[in-house]
């Protein structure tokens, strides 16, 4: 069976964050964008959009079926007030075809991963939460957009909700996101395999986040390098040589597939 494989879009493929800081010095100035380099502690709204995950069981269900109040994704690396964000994601909506104009994180890795998919045949969606900008649905824009950097007919979801929940509704084998609480809700809520893509300083990751089966990678491509030997031949037919696969992620076991 090929692997069914759902890829998030912002802050893994695509760089938000450097477009909503240069929208945002236009509407604030560059004093009022400042980037940092983790949350604010000082802002509760930050926090109670992206918690720690917990550390154990019971509290990572009672965590996972909790859905966010916030429609937007939060903005995690501006300096910004609850207000500010608002007005911000206010003007993103105003802008034409807004979803269109983001650069890519790591040039070149989604062409790479189509030319993957395509000689192995892996199902491949992307998800995202993003909001409705003025121009076409952002689902056709994220679409024109991934056809731009060398990936032909891309499936684009635009969901609210559970990843966790949308992976065993869809029946996915790995879901790779930029967010813990994410990627929480996919151990918790399925069967899929998670896979974190922690661009940060690595004593930020939650310390839970291994210990629960979440495999971390530093970008997209060492993710890319590690499904191909993950989907290998000789990895599917020795267990012992997709046990080291799986060591690679962090992860204790082989996924279901």
């Amino acid at each position: 069976m090929p692997l069914r494989i759902a890829f998030d879009l912002d802050g893994v493929l695509a760089d938000m964050e450097s477009e909503l800081v240069r929208q945002a010095e236009l509407l604030f100035g560059e004093s009022m964008t400042r980037r940092l380099e983790q949350r604010p502690d000082a802002d509760p709204a930050a926090k109670a959009d992206a918690p720690e995950p917990p550390t154990d069981a019971g509290d990572s269900a009672q965590a996972a079926a909790e859905p966010s109040a916030d429609p937007v994704p939060p903005l995690i690396k501006l300096n910004m007030t609850s207000r500010q964000q608002r007005k911000l994601w206010r003007h993103v909506e105003s802008i034409e075809n807004f979803w269109g104009t983001l650069a890519e994180l790591e040039p070149g890795v989604i062409r790479r991963l189509a030319s993957i998919a395509a000689e192995r045949r892996w199902e491949i969606i992307f998800l995202t939460k993003r909001p409705q900008s003025a121009g076409e649905t952002a689902q056709i824009q994220t679409q024109r957009w991934l056809e731009s950097k060398g990936f032909p007919l891309p499936s684009v979801f635009v969901v609210q909700g559970s990843r966790g929940r949308i992976a065993a509704a869809l029946g996915l084998d790995i879901v790779v996101d930029d967010r813990p609480e994410n990627c929480l809700d996919v151990v918790v809520d399925s069967k899929a395999r998670a896979i974190l893509v922690w661009r940060e300083d690595p004593g930020q990751l939650p310390a839970a986040a291994r210990r629960i089966g979440i495999g971390v990678v530093a970008s997209v491509d060492e993710c890319l390098d590690i499904l191909t030997q993950f989907d290998s031949p000789e990895a599917r037919e020795q267990p012992t040589v997709m046990a080291r696969v799986m060591r690679l992620l962090g992860l204790k076991e082989p996924a279901n597939v």
